[in-house]
């Protein structure tokens, strides 16, 4: 049985039914778009809906962290973590690699990144042994990382993620500053302009 009708009910089959629980389940996605969107598969040509299908399957299949900053990429490092223009004593850690796409989009910031893969949040069950801490510290002691950009979200979680970090790196010689409060208190990066972020990153100040 699936959530929306039994399959020996729905109108269309228990085809149509799945694919449509299916897209439900994408973040953002209600039941009336997931029916659109089904929709829209059933009409278009059978080489665009395989296309969509192939896509999928190949994003499953060949992207994976990048092995320093943990950002997505479908080689070993990551274009910034490759690119030898990036100024790798100065990261910036973000909670997810699509903060990265916001900040990378405002265009002015010379380092490079790390990725957390979340945020502190005991309601949810994750804690900071469930984020890339230990590879955090072991840079910051490896590779001569002068400056650590807090650019977790501005939420409660975000914010107290940032004060855990500051506190593990406390005993470390290393300067940590933090975005400029020009974003919302809980906003999110990614939905923020490239402007708000360009003037964020110029203005980061002392955590």
């Amino acid at each position: 049985m699936t959530r929306g009708y039994p399959e020996t009910t729905h109108p269309y089959g228990a085809a149509v039914a799945r694919l449509i629980d299916e897209f439900a389940k994408l973040p953002g996605i209600g039941r009336k778009t997931a029916e659109r969107l089904t929709h829209h598969v059933l009409r278009v040509d059978e080489s665009e809906a395989m296309g969509l299908a192939t896509a999928i399957q190949a994003v499953k299949k060949s992207i994976r962290p990048c092995s320093i900053c943990f950002n997505l990429t479908e080689n070993e490092q990551c274009t910034i973590c490759a690119d030898p223009r990036r100024d790798r004593e100065v990261v910036c850690v973000v909670e997810q690699p699509r903060d990265i796409t916001a900040l990378e989009a405002s265009g002015v910031f010379p380092g490079v990144y790390h990725v957390l893969q979340g945020r502190i949040s005991p309601l949810e069950g994750v804690g900071p042994e469930d984020l890339t801490l230990n590879q955090l510290m072991r840079r910051v002691r490896q590779t001569g990382v002068r400056e650590i950009v807090m650019a977790t979200n501005p939420t409660l979680e975000g914010d107290g993620t940032a004060l855990f970090i500051s506190n593990l790196l406390a005993g470390e010689p290393v300067n940590i500053t933090r975005l400029a409060r020009g974003i919302a208190t809980g906003s999110v990066l990614e939905f923020a302009n490239k402007e708000m972020l360009a003037d964020a990153m110029k203005g980061r100040q002392k955590f």
